[in-house]
Formats: C-alpha cells, structure tokens, sequence
C-alpha cells in the first residue's frame, strides 16, 4: 500500500502483497475511511431496493390502481431497473477505468437518491391515471443506470484500497452495508406498518421511507467527496495507452471472455438469492402464504440481523482459509436445501418457518461475505471496474433482478408455492459450476496486468506461502 511497496517489485516478477501490518498508520486510516465511504453508498442503494421491495403491496394499490394484476406490475417496476443495468454497466464501468473510481461513485449515488426520493412524490394512480405508473418506471430507470455503476464501483474501489492478506475482512464491510440498508429499510417499514396501520400507510405514509433517501444520499455524498484514488488504480493508469473507455469495453470483451462467464455465472447465484431472500420473500410471504405483514418483516429482520453480526467475522475467517471454501458450501447448499426450506415456510409454523429463512440466511451470508474481495480479484487492474460493471449487471438483469416478478408469475401459473426453491435450485447448480473454475484470490495481488491468481507458480518459485487452492500454470 506504500509508494516504496508499490514501486519496489521488479518488473519481471510478481507484485508484492501488501500487509496491513506493514501499514503506517496514516495509510491505515485512509483504508477505514474508504471502506466507510463506499459502504455508505452502498447501504444507501440497497435501502432504496429494501423498501421498495417492503412496499411492494402498497405501491400496488397506491401506484398501479389495486387490480388484479397490480402486485404483477408492481414486481415489474422492480425488475425494470434492472433492464438499464448492463447499460449503465457498460458505461459508467469503463469511464471508472478511465478517469477514476471515485468520481463515478460521486455521479451514481447522487442519482440514486434522487430517482429514489422522488418515487416519494409521485401522484398516486387515483390521482393521473397511468401516469402514475409510467413516472414510477421512468425513476426506475434512472436508478437501475445508476446502480450499473455503483454496486461494482463500490466493491472494486474497496478491494483496491484494502490490503491484500485483509481484503475479506474489509470487503465484509461493504455487504455489511448492504445489510445494513435493508435491515434499515425493513426495520422502518415494519415500523410504520405497526404504527400508523395499513390504513395509514395507504393514507401516504409509504412515501415516508422514499423520502429519507435524499438527506441519507447527502450524507454519503459527503463522505465520498472527501475520498481519493487507490495507489493499485493510480499505477495501472499510469501505464494504460488507452485513450478511452470504448477501448477498455472493447479490450475487456476480446481479452477476457472466460472471466466475465465466470462473474455472470456466480452472480446468477448471489443475486438471484440476494432477491429472492431480501426483496421478494416479504411479498410472497404475504400474498402466496397469507402472512401478515408486520409478522413478515419482523421475521426478516431477525434473519437480517443475524446476518449483519456474522459478516465481518466470516469475511475475515476468508483471508485465514480461501474464498473458495465458503463459496462452494454455499453453492452447494442453495442447491441441495432450497427446497427443503421453502416446505419449512410452507408448514404455517412460525419456528419452522424462521429455521426455512434462516437455512436461506446462513448460505446467502457465506456468498455475501466474499464477494466484495472475490469478484474484483476476477480481473486485471485496468478493466476491473468494466469487467464487474458488465458481467455482474447483465447477469443480474437476466435471471436476478426479475427473480421475484419471474416466481410470483410462476406461482400464479402453476399454482405451487414451492417455486422459489426449485429456482433457487437452478441458481446454486450455475454458481456451482462457475465457482469451481475459479482462482483462490485470498492473499494474492490485484496489482499488475494479470488476473489474481494466475502468477501463484511464479510466487512458488521465489518461496511465498500462498493460502487455498494453487492455481495451475497458465
């Protein structure tokens, strides 16, 4: 992390990995205040994804009318934004590569709290008609463009400021946000629910929680304003010769196919349960199983809760034995319980329901904790930020974003309430197979020309200690 460290390795070997001992404690509190910065964002954009998810019922009838289809176009107000991700992905992640992490940042969570405050405003379908609808896609939009850029901005901007042999305890902190946001989300809108009733949120309560995402935007405004590039991006830039972000898009499409594969393919899995546990599971947990809504989210937040004081441990326990590990076991685990858990939900007991979300919780925890340090550690310095921004959005636009607007047609379909497990079946059995593929990245470099974890040979040979499962000669 040092300028000495930094340009101290010889050109023909493999990059250093720098220790957060060897950290002076200046460099120190510039880590902590990168990581808190692009959390606060972070916990920003998903808080807009939790209450739009926890208000799914009321903007059905506040928004779309209450019609038979309502709670339909409702999730598909959801899944919209997701459409422009790959764009915004497409965009905002080669202009990260190009002229810097945190000025992106800057731009994204300045629109997404915006787009989200303004939902808070709209005219409700009784009011305009259609209208109402049309506005509420349009936000959306707004904010799926944004947030192609933000989430993957986030994690790399982490990932590059963290010290290598600690990356999976401070990336844990940005998934702490993101559990954070939804807890927030979640806690407020239960809250509300118990208070003013479902008379009063209909009234025009709802909009509260949209509204609170502007003075909180502010907030982690400031906080990114004040923040500076990493030495990782500043030394890549330095020997870039592309002169725009066409040519990283273009040179990451040619370049490096296998690994965008490899990031669509998790992200299948990581956000397909992201979802379909923290977004969709309150909606179906009303509407298919007949819950109350106050008893819905108070079961969430418990889950979400537990989660948030595990994270950062179990990010940390990844720097101590691998990615790989906790990432197969919960591959494996969606695969082969998803089903199970979603009969535990089915039975109408509340003990076996909390263990069917709690089984979703425990592996959704262990993908969750990772992947702020994996995913970066999938490409090379100068098309990290693209790489993420398109594999991880296009992914996500296809099978995670639309997973709860997919099941509940499903469900009305085909009439079976055991839908999301059998989806999130498919969904571990794609992760699974785009896991195993994968380099061990903990305690390796992201500095250099190469994808982590492809030099483990080189570091071999000049008698470093590598941690996990050693890459083969490439």
């Amino acid at each position: 992390m040092t300028e000495q460290t930094a340009s101290a390795h010889p050109e023909s070997g493999p990059p250093p990995i720098t220790r957060e001992i060897d950290l002076s404690p200046v460099q120190r509190t510039t880590v902590r205040k990168s990581v808190m910065g692009a959390m606060a964002g972070n916990a920003i954009e998903w808080f807009d994804y939790g209450i739009y998810g926890y208000l799914a019922v009321h903007l059905s009838t506040q928004i779309f009318g209450g019609s038979e289809d309502a709670i339909l176009w409702t999730l598909f107000g959801f899944a919209v934004s997701f459409l422009v991700r790959p764009l915004g992905g497409a965009i905002l992640g080669p202009l990260g590569d190009r002229i810097g992490r945190q000025k992106v940042l800057v731009f994204t969570i300045m629109m997404i709290s915006v787009a989200t405050a303004a939902i808070g405003l709209l005219p409700t379908f009784e009011q305009v008609g259609w209208l109402a609808p049309v506005l509420l896609f349009l936000l959306r939009i707004v904010q799926g463009f944004s947030a192609g850029g933000e989430y993957a901005g986030a994690a790399v901007y982490m990932a590059e400021h963290a010290p290598d042999d600690r990356r999976g305890f401070w990336g844990s902190f940005l998934e702490f946000g993101t559990l954070l946001g939804f807890s927030l989300a979640a806690i407020l809108v239960t809250a509300l629910e118990a208070i003013v009733g479902s008379d009063g949120m209909e009234a025009g309560w709802w909009r509260l929680p949209f509204l609170l995402t502007l003075p909180l935007g502010l907030i982690a405004l400031a906080m990114r304003a004040r923040l500076h590039e990493s030495a990782v991006f500043e030394e890549a830039k330095e020997q870039d010769t592309r002169t725009s972000a066409w040519q990283t898009l273009r040179d990451l499409v040619t370049q490096q196919p296998k690994q965008l594969l490899k990031i669509m393919g998790i992200t299948i899995l990581i956000n397909t349960a992201f979802y379909l546990v923290l977004t969709y599971m309150p909606t179906f947990l009303q509407t298919s199983l007949d819950m109350d809504g106050t008893q819905a989210g108070l079961m969430l937040v418990g889950v979400q809760l537990v989660m948030m004081a595990v994270i950062i441990p179990m990010g940390a326990l990844t720097d101590r034995i691998g990615r790989r590990p906790l990432l197969l076991t919960a591959a494996i685990g969606f695969t082969l319980f998803s089903v199970p858990a979603v009969m535990l939900l089915n039975t109408g007991n509340l003990v076996l329901q909390v263990l069917g979300l709690a089984i979703f919780g425990l592996f959704l925890v262990m993908l969750l904790c990772n992947i702020s340090a994996s995913l970066p550690a999938l490409f090379p310095t100068t098309v990290r930020y693209a790489g993420f921004a398109l594999g991880y959005n296009v992914a996500t636009s296809l099978l995670g974003g639309p997973a709860g607007l997919i099941n509940e047609a499903l469900i009305e379909q085909t009439g079976s309430t055991l839908v999301p497990g059998f989806y999130m079946t498919v969904a571990g059995i794609v992760g699974l197979l785009a896991i195993l593929t994968f380099n061990e990245t903990a305690g390796r470099s992201l500095r250099g020309d190469r994808v982590p974890g492809d030099d483990d040979q080189d570091r071999l040979a000049i008698g470093e200690a590598l941690i996990g499962k050693v890459a083969k000669d490439r």
